[in-house]
């Protein structure tokens, strides 16, 4: 890298942590709390990841993106999934048209929801395999093809899946070779006393917010690029590394609660993750290059859904955010 690029990046890394502080502060107009959710959500758009969004009905699940959506100056489309979605109700359909002057008949496309900026695909485990596959297939090609016709998406694309934890009866969860096409997996929590009285006072009264729009989809791609140019020291990519590594319980260098507790662990695309997150988080905080308390931060809502607990962690009550949590103890010493 010349000394210019070097110069332009510098500028854009100071230009990003600017517009960012700017995006936070317009979506706690509207959004009380959940921060770190919001953090997530923002690394995850400018690493060009999806995220899987766990949370009970009422917690401002798709207020949250549509926020985010109206002050990035995004297009935003919401699906909600049911048991009789259909895969051309979401990626859109042909349809036989005749022209009134000729008389000819062509098919038209007609474009479904999937194309927009920002998707927030509702309860995303209500709807057939079929249908889940199709979104899954845009995320990871960012194309539809219809009739032998490939039609590309809008950039910046960005889901959101969501699932509801309570009612698991009448789902079809996601298999683990599709979960590991979402970057995060984040968990939505309560909110606290005083938050909750927080929001209670705003969405019961006349009070009406006006959103201000800070980011252009032009410059996320712009950010995007840049996330990819941004230098990761060796020790840092090598920690990442090591922490996918140690979760697989067929590595002979695993801890014993690993090859205890865990059936599957988590893949490479963990450790490309972790890095990206890093990457991200670093540049959106005004830093030029990540550390290794970039990629622990990352740990969680990168492994949550990436390791696959056995019976004996079901019996005595581990869950994966247990194995992690005490993955990053050891993961400490490796430092």
């Amino acid at each position: 890298m010349n000394s210019n690029e070097n110069k332009n990046d510098v500028e854009l890394v100071q230009k990003l942590n600017k517009k960012i502080t700017e995006v936070k502060s317009e979506i706690a107009k509207v959004i009380v709390g959940q921060d770190e959710i919001i953090d997530q959500l923002i690394i995850a758009l400018m690493s060009k990841g999806h995220c899987l969004l766990v949370g009970v009905p009422g917690l401002a699940k798709t207020l949250l993106i549509k926020t985010l959506a109206e002050v990035m100056d995004l297009k935003f489309s919401r699906i909600q999934f049911t048991p009789d979605l259909m895969p051309s109700d979401i990626t859109g359909t042909e349809v036989l048209e005749e022209d009134q002057l000729s008389k000819k008949r062509n098919f038209r496309f007609i474009a479904g929801p999937v194309f927009a900026n920002m998707i927030l695909a509702d309860e995303i485990n209500r709807t057939p395999p079929k249908t889940q596959a199709a979104l899954l297939e845009a995320m990871q090609e960012h194309k539809v093809t219809a009739a032998g016709i490939t039609h590309q998406l809008p950039e910046p694309f960005f889901v959101l899946a969501t699932q509801n934890p309570i009612e698991q009866e009448g789902t079809y969860p996601l298999p683990e070779a599709q979960l590991d096409r979402f970057m995060f997996n984040l968990w939505l929590d309560y909110p606290s006393y005083e938050e909750e009285i927080k929001v209670v006072q705003t969405t019961t009264s006349g009070h009406n917010v006006k959103l201000n729009k800070v980011v252009s989809a032009e410059e996320i791609l712009v950010f995007q690029d840049l996330i990819r140019r941004v230098p990761v020291a060796d020790n840092v990519i090598q920690f990442a590394v090591k922490v996918a590594n140690m979760t697989r319980p067929v590595n002979g260098s695993s801890p014993d609660f690993i090859k205890q507790w865990i059936t599957w662990g988590a893949g490479p695309r963990a450790s490309q993750y972790m890095i990206l997150s890093a990457k991200s988080r670093a540049v959106i905080q005004g830093r030029f290059t990540p550390n290794i308390d970039d990629v622990k931060a990352a740990m969680l809502p990168v492994l949550r859904h990436r390791i696959i607990t056995n019976f004996s962690a079901e019996a005595e009550g581990i869950s994966a955010v247990d194995v992690i949590k005490k993955l990053a103890e050891v993961a400490n010493k490796l430092i």
